[in-house]
């Protein structure tokens, strides 16, 4: 007749080669599911979590690449109007007539005044 161990026999008696026998809980299939589900769908809030911080920290590079664009751009556009301004002054316009094509400002006998109207 096999010995068991009750519960109110010491403790000293586990040591005398009695095997303890551990019982595990059986789940059921439900509980394995349902278990499987919540462990599914915590992987994907993390890893949604993880991409929406990866996205959130691109765009930001993205942004200020962006910025830095648009202020030498800015600058460009500056220095150009500045060169345009340079090249379209009347100064610069006459010195060029004057020295290059060898013009001279009109005489008033080579002015001719038209009576120009137009919407008669």
């Amino acid at each position: 007749m096999p010995r068991t161990l009750e519960p109110d026999q010491p403790s000293s008696e586990l040591s005398r080669g009695f095997k303890t026998l551990m019982v595990r809980k059986k789940y059921s299939k439900r509980e394995i599911i349902i278990g499987i589900t919540c462990a599914i769908i915590l992987i994907l809030v993390f890893t949604f979590y993880i991409w929406h911080q990866m996205e959130y920290v691109r765009i930001g590079y993205e942004i200020g690449e962006l910025e830095e664009k648009l202020s030498a751009l800015r600058n460009e556009v500056e220095e150009l109007e500045t060169q345009k301004s340079s090249l379209l002054s009347l100064e610069r316009v006459e010195k060029i007539a004057k020295e290059e094509l060898n013009l001279e400002k009109a005489k008033e006998e080579q002015i001719i005044y038209d009576d120009f109207n137009p919407f008669p």
